[in-house]
């Protein structure tokens, strides 16, 4: 198979890191606006498989150009794009698999493409990050173990291994989309009824091993097409993971409209988006650097079995790889989108169109997979009173 990345940032780097390791995989395009960058991104994974492009994703076009010579394109761009490469991805006749990003609805709109896929005979899955992605994958590997799935509850956090003042937070993905998760509602299913809440809302303590207490609460689009997926769930909801306080001192920021994207004041004769600045001033504080960082998540999955009720439950804590200097999150972030890129480019995924990935990942091999680059997550299950 041959396959693309677009983007030469974190997560395309590492994705492209494994990729060439696939025995499958023949040759891997790495496309980027910034040439340099990708050049450079080439120049560290040292394969003879890697080829660096310059590529102007928003020219469609062009992007339609590149994506002809490949079998399988995972796109690492910003969210933004999601919706113009899947387009593309159909008139190149090209399977894609993309990070996600929910806010604004993008994700259904790449899989309102279904028909077109089809007709492609292409292959797209959408959300392939780990929230959504590695979540969305285990809820429907448990899910389809029971004969009627009723509850499914989501934890995930990427934080420091080591927190530190003033927020007890490095940021491992873009922090502009973590201020919309932070401020957006949250879709959940609460006694059979859609409904939204609050982000930020509903704090609860958690607790992994070798960790002392943690807090969780809601954020917007960790539930991804789950609700649509299982529409007759009694529950489902999704809470991101961190560490005690952190909610706290962002709720003060949102309650201060400091994070939202519609909101403007006027400094003396200038226009200033407070977001922008507060983007500006949090970037450096909270950048990770050469810190160490953890993924923590937590899948249960609970309904009936043979007449009883049953929960499968899907653990996980992914560390840094100091050896590599890959941050946690992007092993398991990039590993994920890899690994089903492949499976799509090998033929395990055959299904034409665009799916979900709790709907066409085969949840045993994935976590195989990701067993296989030392991503472990554990499975359990056990009988509800």
């Amino acid at each position: 198979m041959r396959a693309a990345v677009l983007g030469a940032g974190l997560m395309g780097k590492e994705a492209a890191r494994d990729l060439v390791k696939g025995k499958h995989v023949e040759a891997v395009g790495l496309a980027d606006i910034d040439l340099e960058r990708a050049e450079e991104v080439c120049r560290q994974i040292h394969s003879p498989k890697i080829k660096a492009f310059r590529l102007d994703a928003g020219n469609s076009q062009e992007l339609v150009r590149f994506l002809q010579h490949y079998d399988v394109v995972l796109n690492a761009l910003f969210y933004s794009f999601n919706e113009k490469v899947a387009k593309a991805a159909i008139e190149a006749g090209t399977s894609v698999v993309d990070l996600g990003g929910h806010i604004g609805h993008i994700t259904y709109r790449v899989l309102a493409l279904h028909e077109e896929a089809k007709r492609a005979n292409v292959t797209l899955v959408p959300d392939l990050g780990v929230a959504p992605g590695m979540i969305n994958i285990l809820s429907g590997y448990g899910a389809s173990k029971l004969d009627s799935p009723q509850s499914i509850k989501l934890y995930v956090g990427g934080i420091p291994l080591r927190p530190e003042p003033p927020l007890e937070y490095h940021h491992v993905f873009s922090l502009e989309g973590l201020l919309d998760h932070y401020t957006d509602p949250s879709l959940i299913i609460r006694d059979g009824k859609k409904q939204e809440v609050p982000s930020l809302s509903e704090v609860e303590p958690i607790y992994f091993e070798k960790f002392g207490p943690l807090e969780a609460f809601h954020t917007s689009g960790g539930t991804s097409t789950l609700s649509k997926s299982y529409p007759e769930l009694n529950t489902l909801e999704y809470k991101t993971i961190r560490y005690p306080g952190h909610r706290d001192k962002f709720q003060l920021l949102v309650d201060l409209h400091l994070t939202r994207n519609d909101y403007w004041v006027q400094i003396g004769k200038t226009n200033v988006k407070p977001r922008d600045v507060l983007l500006k001033v949090l970037n450096p504080i909270t950048e990770l650097g050469d810190r160490d960082d953890v993924v923590l998540l937590r899948v249960i999955v609970s309904g009936e079995k043979d007449f009883k009720n049953r929960t499968f439950a899907y653990e996980m804590a992914a560390y840094k790889d100091r050896r590599e200097n890959v941050t946690a999150m992007a092993r398991a972030t990039a590993n994920t989108i890899s690994v089903v890129a492949q499976m799509i480019g090998t033929g395990v995924i055959n299904k034409r169109g665009v799916f979900p990935p709790e709907q066409i990942v085969p949840g045993p091999l994935y976590i195989k997979e990701m067993a296989d680059r030392q991503v472990l997550i554990k499975e359990t299950e056990y009988e509800r009173a």
